[in-house]
């Protein structure tokens, strides 16, 4: 199947994602924030420069988004239909990137907690399982 945007229509969508700031991490952010939570964003000097920071804890999360992490959900397991070759070697990488920066951060003594978008659908929900984290 054609891809139904032209390729300047394609990269200019694709260069709009984020990889900082996104929805479903500024909800756990604000969820954080208005239970006391403080924390640092996008240490550079962590490995994987985690989204949020507990220096104090020496606890870190990261925010997936399922499609670019290849989440087990139903988001995590679309297959793009053009390009598919390069599109899946991306998303396997990815994958392989987080486990390794993962691996460098427990290594270093850090608990690392990922917290996936498709969860975020039920905020009360990961709200606990971080605050359980974190305590």
């Amino acid at each position: 199947m054609a891809d139904v945007l032209s390729p300047q229509q394609r990269r200019h969508n694709m260069s709009r994602i984020r990889s900082k700031n996104t929805k479903p991490e500024l909800l756990l952010r604000s969820l954080l924030h208005a239970q006391g939570y403080r924390y640092r964003l996008h240490v550079r000097n962590l490995p994987g420069t985690p989204d949020l920071v507990f220096a104090g804890r020496r606890k870190a999360i990261f925010v997936n988004g399922c499609f670019w992490h290849l989440h087990s959900c139903r988001l995590g397991q679309v297959r793009p239909r053009t390009n598919e070759s390069f599109w899946e070697t991306k998303r396997q990488s990815t994958v392989k990137r987080d486990v390794r920066q993962t691996s460098r951060l427990e290594e270093e003594g850090w608990r690392v907690l990922t917290v996936w978008e498709c969860e975020l659908k039920n905020p009360a929900a990961v709200l606990a399982r971080v605050q359980a984290f974190l305590d």
